[in-house]
């Protein structure tokens, strides 16, 4: 706000070009030809150009899946509307766009699979010709007996579905590459949320060695798992720089990210619950499909999503049997790109929605058949059906927590009689659990190129006992400078306002996989707790020289060594080991007040955070609009930090799920044409639509991490479109109306109400 930011959109260099690119106007054709008129010859390059480029290819362990291989510029044929078929270099962005309306191509039409169950159900049409279907990965889990079922009273079966969307982040993607003469470096800066894994990725692109690239991520203005993957534009601009040795940028424009760049959530779920009379769960079954484009993305794979999807339905509750069945579907839309929430947005919505529709059929409140369910806290740690290690907490409190605080017995009092305004009231719930900071063994099974190990930071006092902390993983909004500031604070006492956070920079930090997962305090906070650690043994047995007493007569406070006779300032302790060595004894702390230490988790399976939200809604059954009145988040993110900064990663996460919830959608036609490329058809929330959110913290540590720190970045996303659905709901009951798909527009509810209506005259 105050303009000091450094964004890729705010770089310049003497003799910078920038690069525009031409788009295919069709989801899937031939290219026959790329026409480039004369006078742009030497300015607009296709993939013949990039000679020695490899493609981008993303591959996973699991057994039988299906890697592809994305062309940084398509050759051949293109798959997608909007995916990239030729760069143009101008001296400005507004330039290279005129270059790139004078370029035109001679496209060959080939049938569209636009949609999931038509690209599953082709025996002919593929996307990759090579594949004898259009299935990147197909994952089966069956656990227990399922004779359990045949006790049941209660079954309820739902058809359930999140719609495309996109990440939408203040800043799109960008990049800017030249090349160092000096050190023989090829240097990106790029807005990503990891910039080691991107050196690795570009160095695998380009027929570089790593030590070669110099990945640099400058601000970055937001992330959401959207700038966790190599993007085929990035590679083209290195290779410029590469090959040209001068300056070249893109950055995305709103109308590129929408048609080409950042698809999300599509999930497809029949699903069945089985429940005994008192609303207690025997089992689910569910069958899934996910909708993830064209190309498999780099590194994750394109079947992140669904692969966890047969792992964590489940959820927090206990059950005796459960079996779903998972696909990854290719179709002729852009690649699906991981998105805060990862899978569990759609788990949650599909897997709460059930339970609302079990207790409806029990005849009992919501919340009570989520207390009859969940997992206890005298379980902990528990390891549920899939096998999940749930390390701690105490989940049906949250949900008595939530009830509480909107007063549920008064609301249905309230809602008996209305507002008086015509208008249907209805209250939802949602309770989820996120798995964060999963590492090693969780990634080492998954089979994917970014296995992450031991997360390491450097701290390093410096000469007048300021302290600066190098991670590898990446701060783009979550205030992260502050919070690790906060962790070496409180072992080595140094003012915050002395510490120095230095993040994104493959030269001074120390390898990570980057930010993702809602890994970054659990795993990079405990680095530099263990750092700390060890400069604070140090420092005390410097400080116990200076005093001339003993490492075991002295203390570590509040920046100070102190004895029972005496004390000395951190600062002293540095201008003594840096300044005046001679004072000190050559055995005293010899390896330096500079540390870079690792750190894993003693169990690496991840933390598991929750909540509990609930949400009270009015529903117009006039006009199908709905209005958020009130909306409560009951959260464990186990030891915080920080709570100013985890209530800012809750708030932001809310307004994306109320956007999944009520308005976000990327719809396709039938040829796969996008028909929402700007925010006239694309619809995100504002401040009008998103409402004051009451936050309640609940504080479990875990018993695996440093401090009993859990990771809570992505939960604030993952409820909102479960508990606002089971709200509208709740208030469509007197009509015998369900919504099941998001987001849940005004269309969409109206649908709903008539197909109740006509389902109750006896109609067809």
């Amino acid at each position: 706000m105050r303009g000091r930011g450094l964004y890729v959109g705010d770089m310049k260099m003497p003799g910078l070009a920038d690069v525009a690119f031409v788009r295919s106007p069709l989801a899937h054709a031939r290219i026959l030809s790329v026409n480039i008129p004369p006078s742009l010859e030497g300015r607009v390059f296709t993939a013949r150009d990039l000679e020695g480029v490899k493609p981008i290819r993303a591959v996973s362990g699991l057994p039988g899946f299906k890697p592809s291989s994305q062309p940084p510029l398509a050759e051949g044929k293109v798959r997608f509307t909007g995916e990239p078929i030729a760069m143009c270099v101008g001296p400005t962005r507004a330039e290279a766009e005129d270059m790139a309306a004078l370029v035109s191509t001679d496209l060959e039409p080939l049938p569209v699979l636009a949609d999931f169950s038509t690209a599953e159900q082709s025996e002919e049409l593929r996307v990759h010709e090579e594949w004898p279907d259009n299935i990147y990965l197909e994952t089966k889990v069956n656990k227990g007996d399922r004779f359990v079922l045949d006790g049941a009273a209660i079954v309820v079966e739902r058809e359930i579905g999140l719609s495309r969307q996109c990440m939408v982040p203040l800043e799109g993607k960008g990049t800017i590459a030249w090349w160092d003469t000096r050190l023989d470096q090829l240097v990106v800066y790029t807005s990503t949320q990891l910039p080691h894994m991107m050196r690795t990725g570009l160095a695998e692109c380009l027929g570089l060695e790593e030590r070669q690239v110099h990945v640099v991520a400058p601000d970055v203005g937001g992330g959401f798992g959207f700038k966790c993957i190599l993007q085929p534009e990035e590679v083209c601009v290195a290779w410029l720089a590469l090959t040209k040795k001068r300056p070249f940028r893109w950055v995305e424009d709103r109308r590129e990210h929408l048609v080409a760049a950042a698809n999300t959530r599509e999930h497809h779920y029949r699903i069945k619950a089985f429940a005994d009379a008192d609303g207690r769960l025997l089992g689910l079954e569910a069958d899934v499909a996910v909708d993830v484009g064209a190309y498999s993305v780099w590194p994750f794979s394109a079947c992140l999503e669904s692969a966890q999807i047969a792992s964590i339905l489940p959820g927090p509750y206990e059950m005796p049997f459960y079996a779903c069945r998972t696909r990854s579907v290719a179709t002729n839309k852009p690649p699906f790109t991981p998105y805060r929430g990862v899978a569990r947005t759609g788990v949650c919505f599909a897997l709460e929605l059930m339970i609302d529709a079990i207790a409806r059929e029990a005849g009992l409140e919501p919340a009570e058949v989520r207390l009859r369910n969940l997992v206890r806290p005298e379980q902990m740690p528990f390891t549920n059906i899939t096998g999940k290690l749930f390390d701690s907490g105490d989940y049906p409190e949250s949900v008595r927590q939530a009830v509480d605080a909107i007063d549920l017995p008064a609301f249905r009092e309230r809602q008996k009689d209305g507002d008086g305004d015509g208008r249907l009231l209805g209250v939802g719930f949602a309770t989820y659990c996120e798995q964060a900071a999963h590492g090693t063994t969780v990634y080492a099974a998954w089979g994917i190129p970014m296995v992450p190990g031991f997360e390491q930071a450097t701290a390093r006092v410096t000469p007048d006992g300021g302290l600066e902390l190098r991670i590898g993983v990446h701060s783009h909004g979550q205030g992260m400078e502050t919070s690790m500031a906060q962790v070496a604070h409180e072992i080595l006492g140094v003012e915050i306002d002395k510490i120095n956070v230095v993040h994104g920079d493959t030269a001074v930090t120390p390898y990570s996989t980057g930010t993702w997962g809602s890994r970054s305090m659990v795993m990079a906070g405990g680095a530099v707790s263990r750092a700390c650690e060890i400069i604070a043994k140090r420092a005390i047995a410097i400080g116990a020289h200076l005093l001339q007493t003993t490492p075991d007569q002295v203390v570590l406070e509040e920046g100070e060594v102190r004895s029972r006779t005496g004390s000395i300032r951190f600062q002293q302790i540095a201008e003594a080991w840096y300044k005046t060595p001679e004072v000190l004894p050559a055995d005293v702390a010899h390896e330096g007040l500079e540390v870079t230490a690792g750190y894993k988790p003693k169990v690496d399976s991840g933390t598991f955070s929750y909540a509990t939200h609930a949400a009270i809604v009015a529903v117009d059954p006039e006009f199908g609009s709905v209005e958020i009145l009130d909306y409560v988040v009951v959260e464990d993110g186990g030891t915080l930090v920080n709570p100013l900064i985890v209530d800012g990663q809750i708030i932001g996460g809310v307004a994306q799920g109320i956007g999944t919830a009520l308005y976000e959608e990327s719809p396709y036609s039938e040829d796969g044409q996008p028909l929402a490329s700007t925010f006239v058809d694309y619809i995100i929330p504002g401040p009008c639509e998103v409402p004051d959110i009451r936050i309640l913290h609940m504080e479990t540590p875990s018993p695996f991490t440093a401090h009993g720190i859990k990771g809570i970045g992505e939960g604030g996303a993952i409820a909102p479109p479960a508990a606002i659905a089971n709200a509208i709901n709740d208030a469509l009951r007197p009509l015998r109306a369900e919504v099941a798909t998001t987001p849940v527009t005004p269309h969409r509810l109206l649908a709903a109400i008539a197909a109740a209506a006509e389902k109750q005259l006896g109609k067809p």
